[in-house]
């Protein structure tokens, strides 16, 4: 499997633990697109990536975040529960030209420069396309998500999923440091 959607948090847990793309899906009015073109939206930090770069944040602060990604800016970032997830469709796209792919990515991300460029070589080194990718520096992500047209979005922060799930439909990644419970 690559993927596994449930309302139901500890069997998204489980999954996670089991190296399995999974997200809870929290309620939302919004309905789905009826067009034919399946667009999927990801957060990067613990959902797309590993949760290193967000764990320097959350401990450290955005000045040490910022110093470590203009460090490591020629380093990859590991892969986080995503990933995988992220390959298949790539794999899926890369059958059809980008202009009638029936499927279409967009990577949503806080991350701004200079950690722009860590992700971007990221997205190189491990040779996927995404179609869209935002840096959004902080800002909130709902209208991007909305203005994308995205069908279901994937985030590790909760905070980021309440928001966007009054734009489209939100999965909760309970992944990385912001969901480490004690």
């Amino acid at each position: 499997a690559d993927l596994f959607l449930s309302a139901d948090p500890v069997d998204v847990r489980s999954a996670l633990d089991a190296d399995i793309a999974a997200a809870t899906i929290l309620p939302s009015k919004v309905n789905f697109s009826d067009d034919s073109q399946l667009r999927i939206a990801f957060d990067g930090d613990a959902v797309l990536f590993s949760d290193d770069s967000e764990r320097i944040y959350q401990e450290q602060g955005l000045a040490a975040f910022s110093k470590a990604e203009k460090e490591a800016a020629s380093t990859p970032l590991p892969g986080g529960p995503f990933r995988n997830f992220l390959s298949a469709l790539h794999r899926l796209q890369a059958e059809y030209s980008p202009e009638q792919a029936p499927i279409r990515t967009a990577l949503i991300t806080a991350r701004s420069a200079p950690a722009h460029e860590r992700v971007i070589r990221t997205l190189r080194a491990w040779n996927i396309r995404i179609d869209e990718v935002v840096f959004l520096g902080g800002l909130d992500k709902g209208d991007f998500l909305r203005t994308f047209g995205a069908d279901i979005f994937f985030d590790d922060q909760r905070g980021y999923c309440d928001s966007a799930r009054q734009f489209v439909p939100t999965g909760h990644v309970p992944h990385g440091i912001t969901n480490d419970t004690a």
